[in-house]
């Protein structure tokens, strides 16, 4: 049963490919794909994209830091901002990075560590002063990175693998599920079973049912498709997320019509939200 411990997540960056920055994009966002998850005094981080460096810079305030960070994939829309997080300047920093998509053929600790290399980049090898941990999982596994927290995980259908996340703490939960592209014969068993009553869904939503067939294969899904899994799933809340960079504010308002309409209570990510499962 929930108490009265805090938990929530908070959008740093929630488009997807490029970042998109400008005056028709400055209400929604567009920096690329990170989100904070506040566990009690725990902090969670998923995915490093542009939006990780913002939250970085707000990081600099609570030192020490000891935080973890959960990547979906490795694709460079949700990993820009690893090279620019200025926490990692800070000798008393310590953070767990973990991936699950990469083994057997590669590490996330060689992958992470190759991105510092350029001296230009604020972080790099000669600046590189925090703790890092770095730590391969099997997608399928459940961690649990801190006393109280867990974490589930599944496969998502992206070129390259891709890992679903749900996150378990003081009786709720969160699901975060980007980069994934749906499936004619609907989601597979896993996926379902990760986001059975979930009490919040951040599910990769970069194109409507009309832009979608020109993109098959590119490894994206639907807000419409999201609709679809949290009924089947019994889930709560829905969060349309992995927004695409061609889509403007005015653009991103339709589609927070439509999905509220077909699903009331749900809404659309933008930098700078909070929400409480």
């Amino acid at each position: 049963m929930a108490t009265d411990v805090d938990f929530f997540v908070r959008f740093w960056g929630v488009r997807g490919s490029i970042p998109c920055p400008g005056a028709t994009t400055s209400r929604y966002g567009g920096n690329t794909s990170c989100v904070e998850v506040r566990c009690g005094e725990r902090l969670l981080i998923f995915d490093a994209g542009t939006g990780f460096s913002e939250l970085g810079k707000s990081l600099r305030g609570e030192r020490p830091l000891d935080a973890d960070l959960f990547l979906t994939h490795t694709h460079y829309d949700h990993i820009w901002g690893w090279p620019h997080f200025s926490p990692g300047l800070d000798e008393d920093t310590r953070l767990y990075i973990r991936a699950g998509h990469l083994i057997p053929e590669y590490h996330i600790r060689d992958l992470m560590l190759g991105l510092l290399d350029d001296p230009l980049n604020p972080l790099n090898s000669e600046t590189l002063r925090g703790d890092f941990i770095f730590e391969d999982f099997t997608i399928g596994d459940t961690l649990e990175p801190r006393p109280g927290i867990l974490v589930r995980t599944a496969s998502l259908n992206h070129p390259n693998r891709a890992c679903g996340y749900r996150i378990e703490f003081d009786g709720r939960s969160i699901c975060f599920l980007t980069d994934h592209e749906h499936s004619e014969d609907g989601p597979t068993k896993a996926l379902v079973e990760l986001t059975r009553a979930a009490d919040l869904v951040i599910y990769d939503s970069t194109y409507t049912d009309e832009e979608y067939p020109n993109h098959v294969g590119w490894g994206h899904s639907t807000w419409s498709e999201g609709v679809k899994l949290c009924d089947l799933a019994e889930a709560g809340k829905f969060v349309v997320f992995h927004h695409d960079p061609g889509h403007d504010d005015k653009f991103m308002d339709g589609i927070a019509r439509d999905v509220a309409e077909a699903r009331p209570g749900s809404v659309v990510a933008r930098e700078g939200l909070v929400l409480r499962p």
